[in-house]
C-alpha cells in the first residue's frame, strides 16, 4: 500500500522505501568503484574480495545489483546472509545455495569432496562460481579460517571459487587480527563505501523521485542541504528523512518539502548534525533543479545508472575504467 502522500504529489510509487530495491540503486562515485571491483575480482578469478561500509550505506542493495550483473549464464552465485554456527553450517549453506543436496548429518570432508567436484565441473565448462557472504564481521575466527581454506580450491592458473566478504567496518578490524593474517594476505581487492557528498545526495533524491513519477522540485535546496547534514550522507537515513518530509508537506498541504520540516523531523528522530566539514566528501553548492549533469561535472562522475533486468552490461574492464574516470 502506497503512502497517503503519493496521490497528493502525483507519485506512482513510494520513492524512499528503506527496503533494498535494485531498481532504485544510485551509483555514487564510491558505489561505482565498489561494483567495478567486485565484478572484476569475480570474473578475473582473483579469489578474495572485501567490501565494507557503515550501516545504511547501501551494501545490500549493491549486492543485489551485483547478482544481476553476474546473471550472465556463466556464473553460479550464492548469497549467504547472517551465517550462524560453525564451519559445517557454512559449508551446508553454501552447498544448498549452489544446488548440492547432501544429508544433514554430513561430515566436513563429505561436503568438501562434492564441492570440489562441482567447482571443477563448472571450470571445465568455462563457468565461474562465486559465494558472497554478507555480515561477515559476525563470523567466528574458526569460520573465517574455513572460508580461507575454501580458496584452496584452484587449478595451476585460476581460483575455482571466488569469495566476497561483505560487512561493517569491524570486518577490517577482524582481518587485522594476528590469527587471521593468512586470510588478509589473500585479499586481492578491497573497497570501503563512503557516504554521499552533497551533490550526490541531491542526485540521489532527484533520481528516486524521477523513478517514482515526481520531480526534484518536491524538495527545496535548503531541504536537501538539511537532509544531507542530518543524514551524514548515509542513504538509509536520507530515505527516512525524505519519506517523513513528504508526509509532513502533505499534512501541511505544502507544494514541497522545506528545510524547517527536515529540522523538526531530525529532532524527533534524535539525529544530530555532525561537526562542520565532516559530512560526505565535498561541500559544493547544489546544482540547479533538474541539472543533474552539472553535479556529475562537479564530482568527476561520468554517469549514474540504475540497474534493471535487461539493461546491457559493460565488460569488467570497461566498468573499472569508467569507475576510475578513464576514457
Amino acid at each position: 500500500m502506497q503512502p497517503v502522500y503519493c496521490a497528493y504529489f502525483g507519485l506512482t510509487r513510494e520513492p524512499f522505501n528503506v527496503t533494498p530495491d535494485p531498481s532504485f540503486l544510485y551509483l555514487s562515485a564510491s558505489h561505482q568503484v565498489a561494483l567495478a571491483k567486485l565484478i572484476h575480482g569475480i570474473r578475473r578469478r582473483r579469489g578474495f574480495v572485501v567490501l565494507t561500509g557503515e550501516v545504511g550505506t547501501g551494501k545490500t542493495t549493491l549486492l543485489q545489483c551485483l547478482l544481476e550483473e553476474l546473471n550472465d549464464g556463466h556464473t553460479r552465485s550464492a548469497l549467504l546472509c547472517d551465517v550462524t554456527g560453525g564451519p559445517k553450517d557454512l559449508l551446508r549453506s553454501l552447498c544448498q545455495d549452489i544446488g548440492l543436496t547432501l544429508p544433514v548429518e554430513t561430515d566436513i570432508q563429505d561436503y568438501l569432496i562434492p564441492l570440489n567436484e562441482f567447482l571443477l565441473e563448472c571450470y571445465q565448462k568455462g563457468d565461474n562460481v562465486a559465494v558472497i557472504i554478507d555480515e561477515a564481521q559476525n563470523l567466528s575466527t574458526e569460520v573465517l579460517e574455513r572460508v580461507r581454506l575454501l580458496s584452496n580450491f584452484e587449478t595451476r592458473q585460476d581460483k575455482l571459487l571466488q569469495i566476497v566478504l561483505v560487512g561493517q567496518p569491524e570486518l577490517s578490524d577482524r582481518l587485522n587480527e594476528p590469527e587471521l593474517r593468512q586470510l588478509k594476505q589473500r585479499v586481492a581487492q578491497r573497497h570501503h563505501l563512503t557516504p554521499l557528498s552533497l551533490s550526490e545526495c541531491e542526485e540521489y533524491i532527484a533520481k528516486r523521485l524521477e523513478i517514482s513519477g515526481g520531480t526534484a522540485s518536491l524538495f527545496t535546496n535548503g531541504a536537501i542541504r538539511t537532509v544531507h547534514t542530518y543524514s551524514s550522507g548515509v542513504p538509509r537515513l536520507i530515505n527516512i528523512l525524505c519519506d517523513n518530509g513528504l508526509f509532513s508537506a502533505y499534512t501541511l498541504r505544502k507544494p514541497s518539502v522545506e528545510a524547517a520540516m527536515i529540522e523538526e523531523i531530525a529532532q524527533d528522530l534524535h539525529l544530530t548534525a555532525p561537526p562542520s566539514g565532516l559530512v560526505g566528501r565535498e561541500s559544493t553548492a547544489i546544482s540547479p533543479k533538474g541539472d543533474i549533469s552539472a553535479a556529475h561535472k562537479q564530482t568527476g562522475i561520468r554517469a549514474h545508472r540504475i540497474c534493471r533486468p535487461g539493461t546491457p552490461r559493460s565488460s569488467p574492464d570497461q566498468a573499472c575504467s569508467e569507475a576510475n574516470g578513464a576514457p
